[in-house]
């Protein structure tokens, strides 16, 4: 009997979220929310933070595969906010896995939290939307973009791009950022026609359906 309840408390050890306080030895602070108590702490190696963990309001639960570049300027952006209007918040935590010029590569996790559940939730990738809601054609003369029956036409001509650097196709996914506004999930690309030459915005505004965020619309809005 003592024995079995020795197992009982160790699995008890492993499965239970680690309570924690002001520190993890080891690791160090990469992001914070002091209004809404949540830490985020990861190891650093060769300029990427990585084997992440969530201090949740004294929870702790570990993500070791996540990855985040150890640049300040691109720093885990932590939201806890309602997104799916069930008048319960969700935590979104946005990672900058690579950025260069003319390059950004985020990722966005979303949690369900409940008394008993850290549970994280789909969200369906930007080019996966793109590639199955998004047509587009592109020559020396022009770039047309069409979503649904809404068709956009850009004059090439007038971007003055360089001799010879127009590409085959319209490239969406060289910049990919995630955003939180309005109680909303945004994901925003920007298509490119040559290095370095970006025309317009992609803006896809998420919603919570069958289980798993997916693109409630699909917007282009030229600048």
């Amino acid at each position: 009997m003592k024995r079995f309840i020795i197992s009982i408390i160790a699995i008890l050890f492993v499965i239970a979220p680690h309570k924690v306080g002001a520190t993890i030895p080891g690791y160090t602070v990469i992001a914070k929310s002091d209004q809404d108590h949540i830490t985020i702490y990861a190891k650093e190696m060769d300029g990427l933070y990585y084997d992440f963990k969530i201090d949740f309001k004294g929870s702790v639960f570990s993500r070791p595969y996540w990855m985040n570049a150890t640049n300040p300027t691109y720093a885990p952006q932590i939201y806890y906010e309602d997104i799916t209007e069930d008048e319960k918040k969700e935590l979104i935590i946005i990672l900058t896995k690579g950025y260069g010029t003319g390059a950004l590569d985020q990722e966005v996790n979303v949690f369900h939290i409940d008394t008993n559940r850290f549970g994280e939730v789909l969200v369906d990738h930007p080019m996966r939307i793109v590639n199955q809601n998004i047509k587009s054609r592109l020559n020396p003369s022009k770039a047309e973009i069409t979503i649904g029956k809404k068709r956009y036409v850009i004059n090439v001509k007038e971007l003055n791009l360089l001799p010879g650097t127009l590409f085959d196709e319209i490239n969406f996914g060289s910049i990919i950022k995630y955003e939180v506004k309005n109680n909303k999930l945004f994901a925003i690309l920007h298509p490119q026609f040559s290095p370095g030459a970006f025309v317009g915005s992609i803006i896809i505004t998420y919603e919570y359906r069958d289980k798993m965020y997916q693109a409630k619309s699909i917007e282009f809005q030229l600048e």
